[in-house]
Order: C-alpha cells, then sequence, then structure tokens
C-alpha cells in the first residue's frame, strides 16, 4: 500500500503561483503513475493532470493547460503540481493520487490517495 502525503497549500491572491508536493512511501514510487484531482465545496472531484513513470507523457485537463505543469522526481520520490496565474475558481482542496487503472480523468480509476492539501486564491 501507498501513502501519499501532500504539501505546499495555503492562501495566495489572484495571479500568483504556488507548488504542491506529494510524497509518497510504502512501496516504490516509481512503480506507478501518479496525478492530481481537486474538489471544490459543493462539486465533484476534478482531475487536473497526471504524469506516467518516466515523465515523458502528461494529461491534463483543457482548462488547466498552459497554465499547470505536473512533473516528477523518482530520485526523491515526489511528483509536483506548478500552478500559475491562479484565479479563485482554483481554489479547492488538491489531492495527491496513485495506483491507476482505466482513465486517469476518472476518480474511480485511482486506488490510492492523500488527505489533499487546502489552496485558496483571493481576488
Amino acid at each position: 500500500q501507498v501513502r501519499l502525503a501532500e504539501s505546499g497549500g495555503g492562501v495566495v491572491q489572484a495571479g500568483d503561483s504556488l507548488t504542491l508536493s506529494c510524497a509518497a512511501s510504502g512501496r516504490a514510487f516509481s512503480s506507478n503513475d501518479m496525478g492530481w484531482f481537486r474538489q471544490a465545496p459543493g462539486k465533484e472531484r476534478e482531475f487536473v493532470a497526471a504524469i506516467n513513470l518516466s515523465g515523458t507523457s502528461t494529461w491534463y485537463v483543457q482548462s488547466m493547460k498552459g497554465r499547470f505543469t505536473i512533473s516528477r522526481d523518482n530520485a526523491k520520490n515526489t511528483v509536483y503540481l506548478q500552478m500559475n496565474s491562479l484565479n479563485p475558481e482554483d481554489t479547492a482542496v488538491y489531492f495527491c493520487v496513485a495506483d491507476p487503472s482505466g482513465s486517469p480523468s476518472d476518480s474511480s480509476s485511482w486506488g490510492s490517495w492523500g488527505q489533499g492539501t487546502q489552496v485558496t486564491v483571493s481576488s
């Protein structure tokens, strides 16, 4: 079983940047693709991004493309989400995910979830 621990959330102003980190432990970090979801109050979980083992392939929802960047450092067992040009619509709890099956945009296809980290963007 993999353990995921997110960090880096906080309160920022519109237009600011923020980088989230997710440290994996409990099994080999390099054995799985990983990704990020988010959930705003009153809304369903939303796919943000995913990355394959080697880091050569990434997937984003259209609204994130160009603003958000997912990356990983397998030597540090860590995946990152760099978020630029943040706006209030990005306010949500961000979850790190691992152990995928099926479509990465389907929340039910991920077997492991972190506890989440809160990102709040003020206007």
